[in-house]
């Protein structure tokens, strides 16, 4: 399976996740983001199923990803006004890297702040919410060979035993046979198995659980230890901010090549001078196909400023809105 085969798939089960989440028990309100994780793991798709009334908390903190940093301050901001130094809890590293964090946290409106008697005081604006219910990392794999396999079998192990996410899955394409080859590799039992079929494209009926998982996180009346949680909401944090559908922050979607291609009921990057979906290393401004939007593309009803590549952008933006209303709407 070629590389951009695999990135085309990977944008399928975001879409579907976004659907359809959680498969064979009823969508759930989730945020779907691509390519997140840690220094030592990254995911290709995680979903994050949220809490809608939390949820709607989160987004009057804004749009942007809140960084671990911010964080740090946000969630630990008081109610009534504070030295910074008293009011939260010690990092770990110097103060004076705490107190840019104020800084940027008051330009960002997330809390207030004052200074008082030569001291920087902060307090709250809202609390920050506990929004996030579960992580869901997902592997996707449409050709799962024996070698893809085995590599794909040390990553799920690995979650597994590290216990970051709450589920770990493995999607890939179904066959059509009467088990599945993905059954019949050394996969981790605890790892949920999702077979798709895109061939009509994407809808909620595109996949069926072939394997349930198991649930990773920790026993009834235990928790996470405080690093892991703090480390879990990052990875929200980010999904937040970035969505799946920035995959055209890192393309060239003012290149009169580029194209959003529908897929069943997803959009997908298409290149028509390559004659296949490509993947963000293709479509940069080094690529040999690279063709400038012609300016005149820009007077036909386009902001002078833009052209149809910022109309494409804008689209993406605009579903990424849309589900977030959908979410906060506990659909």
């Amino acid at each position: 399976m070629t590389p951009d085969a695999e990135f085309g798939y990977e944008l399928l089960v975001c879409r579907y996740a976004e659907l359809a989440w959680r498969p064979g028990e009823g969508p759930r309100p989730s945020l779907v983001a691509r390519q997140l994780g840690t220094e030592k793991r990254r995911w290709d798709t995680v979903v994050i199923e949220v809490d809608p009334a939390a949820f709607a908390a989160r987004r009057a903190f804004g749009d942007r990803t809140i960084d671990s940093d911010l964080l740090h301050v946000v969630r630990g901001a008081p109610a009534e006004w504070a030295w910074y130094r008293d009011a939260l809890p010690h990092p770990g590293y110097p103060w004076r890297y705490v107190r840019r964090a104020v800084h940027r946290a008051a330009g960002r409106d997330l809390i207030e702040k004052r200074r008082r008697n030569n001291r920087i005081e902060l307090r709250r604006k809202r609390p920050y919410p506990d929004w996030v219910e579960r992580i869901v990392a997902i592997e996707n794999k449409p050709d799962l060979d024996r070698s893809a396999a085995d590599r794909l079998a040390d990553q799920l192990e690995h979650d597994v035993e590290t216990g970051l996410a709450d589920e770990a899955w493995l999607a890939t394409e179904t066959t059509g046979e009467r088990v599945e080859p993905a059954l019949l590799r050394e996969m981790p039992v605890e790892a949920g198995i999702l077979a798709t079929d895109f061939s009509g494209g994407v809808d909620a009926d595109a996949a069926d659980v072939a394997w349930h998982p198991s649930g990773l996180g920790p026993a009834e009346g235990e928790r996470r230890d405080p690093e892991t949680e703090t480390l879990r909401l990052e990875i929200a944090e980010r999904a937040y901010g970035k969505g799946w559908r920035s995959f055209a922050d890192t393309m060239r979607p003012d290149c009169r090549h580029f194209e959003l291609r529908r897929e069943g009921r997803a959009l997908v990057p298409y290149c028509a001078a390559k004659e296949k979906v490509p993947t963000g290393r293709e479509c940069s401004g080094s690529c040999p196909s690279f063709s400038p939007e012609p300016p005149q593309w820009r007077t036909k009803g386009w902001p002078i400023e833009g052209g149809p590549g910022k109309g494409l952008k804008l689209v993406l933006h605009r579903r990424r809105e849309r589900e977030r209303d959908r979410i906060e709407g506990g659909e």
